[in-house]
């Protein structure tokens, strides 16, 4: 048994609709866990942000509904 077995990996996705179509999405891994994120909604015709709350950065300002989700790792 490896550790990996006892403390899974968990993967943070950014899921954004995609510009192109109402019924795509695309997923981007994040680096750091999902509650390091915060999503700042768009009212009317604003953008979507995302930003980090550990550097400030924002990661993400676009279309939405957004969502981070998080994905256990497959092993």
């Amino acid at each position: 048994m490896s550790q990996a077995d006892i403390f899974p990996i968990d993967t943070t996705i950014l899921y954004t609709p995609a510009w192109y179509s109402d019924e795509a999405h695309e997923e981007q891994v994040l680096p750091l866990a999902s509650g390091d994120y915060k999503i700042t909604p768009g009212h009317g015709a604003e953008r979507w942000t995302v930003t980090s709350l550990k550097t400030g950065d924002v990661v993400y300002n676009g279309i939405g509904p957004v969502e981070i989700l998080r994905r256990r790792s497959e092993r």
